[in-house]
């Protein structure tokens, strides 16, 4: 039996192989794979080429070379920024976008026929992909607000609502629909969203509504599978406690259920106690913290 060490190297191997990344000519139209990173990273209304760099962990020498090669196909237009000059902006010509959107359905279509070869296995194959995709995306996971009726909200009230079924005593999905018809109670000024996404994935998210005008009630604290075991769940709780401070709010309170231990103990460990009860089932724990 292949030891862990020689199981993961077995799989970098079988990862370079399929994703062309030692192809002199990446997806088969001309250029290598460094070089497709940077095109399909910068965006037509401009993308801050430090920020490319620092993602894709290039040297400023190579950084530069992939920019002139990409300028001098036309794909791109590099300048200073015109709030910063110290910046420098890259933005997408017409051409790169065409040539953007062409990687993009060559890469779908590739990424699809390797989903169909799993067969029955399909669903096992992308929980394993998130999985590791999330683990090696850690240090550059982002905690951005969101709208609560936005594709990426909606997902994660979804998986979120997911468990609390699945879990929770009396949870039925009918008591959570989706669009929420209270979404305005979680739009600023009122209330915030937040959503925690490794990469193009969300895989967490927590939201604050109003209860009165000091305090406001933490909701909806989810952390997708892939994603957990690495702190996520601490830094959302820390992120939404700072929105509340910066909206000057003195006290938050939330309620949740004995069967979801583990955030319990989270919540207790960062300075959350027990509060009368303010809800009813399926809530049987009720916390509060002064800020």
């Amino acid at each position: 039996m292949l030891d862990a060490v020689a199981r993961l190297r077995r799989f970098n191997r079988a990862v370079t192989r399929e994703a062309g990344a030692l192809d002199t000519s990446f997806l088969g139209r001309g250029r290598p794979l460094g070089a497709v990173r940077v095109l399909v990273m910068v965006r037509p209304e401009g993308t801050d080429v430090a920020l490319i760099r620092d993602r894709l962990g290039l040297d400023s020498g190579l950084m530069s070379r992939f920019l002139r090669s990409l300028e001098r196909e036309g794909l791109i237009e590099t300048g200073p920024d015109p709030d910063d000059r110290r910046r420098r902006i890259a933005r997408l010509t017409a051409a790169g976008e065409a040539e953007v959107a062409a990687y993009d359905a060559i890469g779908h279509a590739r990424a699809a026929r390797l989903i169909a070869r799993a067969g029955a296995r399909a669903g096992e194959l992308v929980a394993a992909m998130d999985l590791i995709a999330t683990l090696l995306n850690r240090d550059q996971l982002e905690i951005r607000p969101a709208d609560p009726d936005s594709p990426e909200m909606l997902s994660c009230w979804r998986g979120y609502f997911d468990e609390l079924c699945a879990r929770v005593p009396g949870a039925r999905p009918e008591l959570f629909p989706v669009p929420d018809p209270g979404a305005d109670s979680y739009r600023p000024p009122h209330g915030r969203c937040l959503v925690a996404w490794s990469d193009d994935l969300p895989v967490g998210c927590v939201s604050l509504r109003p209860i009165d005008a000091t305090t406001a009630e933490v909701k909806r604290l989810w952390v997708d599978a892939s994603a957990r075991g690495q702190g996520l769940a601490r830094r959302l709780m820390a992120a939404i406690e700072d929105e509340a401070r910066a909206m000057g709010l003195a006290a938050l309170k939330l309620d949740t259920n004995s069967a979801l231990a583990e955030a319990i103990a989270l919540y207790r460990q960062t300075g959350w106690t027990d509060i009368a009860p303010y809800t009813g089932a399926p809530a049987d724990t009720w916390l509060g913290k002064t800020l």
